[in-house]
């Protein structure tokens, strides 16, 4: 293992990549932890990793432990997350205090884009961003995840947004801090299990060449910020919205009723969503994580 200066402890893997220049592409853990249960969380992070590497990038898997920011993880780690309990799920806010406090933490978007962004990463891979929640005119429940974007220069590749998010408010959100979304192939913003929400993208760019100048422009101009790369999951793997939605609509409810809120509201919404499409949900969240990890590492070779 190789440390800095900072908190970031590198695997050999990514130590060895940094070294010799080849690009890397940062991998969230929160989907180990808090996505599914062992030992299909250590199974698919590691079928993320390898198309990460397959793509010809290196991946660096970003967790939390004993006060130590890990950029990568060896096969040991790897397991060892994903069989630990009462992993804190973190976020901007409460990063720095699961460091000081020496626990084990698993990142978010916005945790990862932070942690990536330390240890010269360009490019993330993930799921899906969180963003603006339903109600949260009343609630103001907003992802962090938006503020890392407007704030953090990190390329994020995702299927969307969640779909159990006002997708409306987010994208208005993201535009007004200034926040670049490319689609990727289609015009419409993708909605996470499903290729269209409905919405049009405010941008659309076919090549991971484009995304990666325009990455690369946005450091030139001094522009604070990423860009979120708005990659529909594959057609094979889609769950259309008029059977999405309704799943949806239902676990909302049934969230209300029972006064789920703030972090443990996006995990009982996908629990409960897996449940009504009998697992689909979670096969087109595996099936859309590594199509974005293989884009991802497309754009970090391009970004060079």
């Amino acid at each position: 293992m190789t440390q800095t200066p900072l908190p970031l402890t590198l695997s050999p893997e990514v130590a060895a990549a940094r070294a010799a220049g080849s690009p890397l592409v940062a991998l969230e853990s929160t989907i180990i932890t808090h996505g599914m249960p062992w030992p299909q969380n250590a199974e698919t992070a590691r079928q993320v990793e390898d198309a990460v590497r397959e793509a010809g990038a290196t991946p660096a898997t970003i967790a939390l432990m004993a006060g130590r920011i890990h950029i990568g993880l060896d096969p040991d780690a790897l397991d060892a997350l994903a069989r630990a309990p009462e992993v804190m799920k973190v976020s901007r806010a409460d990063m720095a205090a699961c460091l000081a406090l020496g626990r084990t933490g698993a990142t978010t978007v916005a945790a990862t884009m932070i942690a990536a962004h330390l240890a010269g990463i360009s490019v993330f891979a993930t799921g899906g961003i969180g963003g603006v929640h339903r109600g949260a005119e009343t609630t103001f429940d907003i992802s962090a995840d938006l503020e890392e974007l407007a704030q953090t220069p990190v390329t994020v590749v995702a299927a969307g947004a969640k779909a159990i998010l006002d997708l409306p408010k987010t994208l208005e959100v993201l535009e007004t801090r200034g926040v670049p979304v490319i689609a990727v192939g289609q015009d419409d913003f993708p909605a996470f299990w499903s290729r269209s929400s409905g919405l049009p993208a405010p941008l659309r760019m076919d090549d991971p060449a484009q995304i990666a100048a325009a990455h690369r422009m946005r450091r030139t101009l001094g522009l604070p910020g990423g860009q979120l790369v708005a990659n529909p999951i594959p057609a094979w793997a889609e769950i259309p919205r008029a059977e999405i939605d309704p799943a949806i609509e239902a676990a909302l409810a049934e969230a209300a009723a029972q006064g789920i809120a703030a972090k443990q509201v996006t995990p009982f919404l996908l629990d409960r969503i897996f449940a009504a499409t009998a697992g689909r949900s979670l096969a087109a969240n595996i099936a859309l994580v590594l199509d974005n990890a293989r884009l991802a590492a497309r754009i970090a070779r391009e970004i060079g």
